[in-house]
């Protein structure tokens, strides 16, 4: 096919199309997928996926961390994610794109959704320690602990709004002195 030729296709509807990954062209190994937010069972493809990639990139990282990291970020972009008013299409579905990077020295996860607004640590008002002898469930938020848990499991965590709208959660992993294949 020649040029000419390819101008002539037609393009892919933009709300048909899959949200795509941020490029990093220089991955050693890259997989990817686009999955419906509103599919109750979009959180354990997402951990499945992880640790298929674990074993077969032969990553010695603690799967179960990479895999709860992964819950994590898309059980906030199912929970919290609104699309942004011009990807929003009546009736459409909302998508998350989860996409594993690996270098020798990192593996990079990036969870993308269609909300521009920047994920938020929550922030709890001071609580009495006096009040911790009586009532110690009120120490613990009732939610929030997601981004806190993925800070604490992986090596660095960050996000950047996405060319096409929306935003991306990355976190990555560090695999210094770690085997890879």
């Amino acid at each position: 096919m020649d040029a000419h030729e390819m101008r002539a296709l037609p393009k892919r509807s933009d709300h048909l199309a899959p949200m795509e990954a941020a490029i990093f062209s220089t991955a050693d190994r890259f997989r990817a997928i686009t999955l419906l937010a509103d599919s109750s069972d979009s959180a354990r493809v997402a951990r499945r996926m992880a640790a298929d990639i674990l074993r077969d990139w032969a990553l010695e990282l603690p799967a179960d961390d990479v895999a709860l990291c992964v819950s994590e970020l898309v059980g906030n972009a199912v929970h919290h994610a609104v699309p942004d008013n011009w990807l929003a299409q009546p009736g459409g579905a909302r998508r998350v794109a989860i996409a594993f990077r690996a270098w020798p020295k990192w593996l990079f996860v990036e969870v993308g959704d269609e909300d521009s607004t920047p994920p938020t640590l929550p922030v709890g008002e001071f609580l009495d320690p006096e009040l911790s002898g009586e009532l110690p469930e009120a120490l613990l938020a009732d939610s929030g602990r997601g981004l806190p848990i993925v800070q604490s499991l992986a090596d660095a965590v960050w996000w950047a709004p996405r060319e096409s709208g929306g935003k991306s959660v990355f976190c990555r992993f560090d695999l210094a002195g770690r085997a890879y294949a």
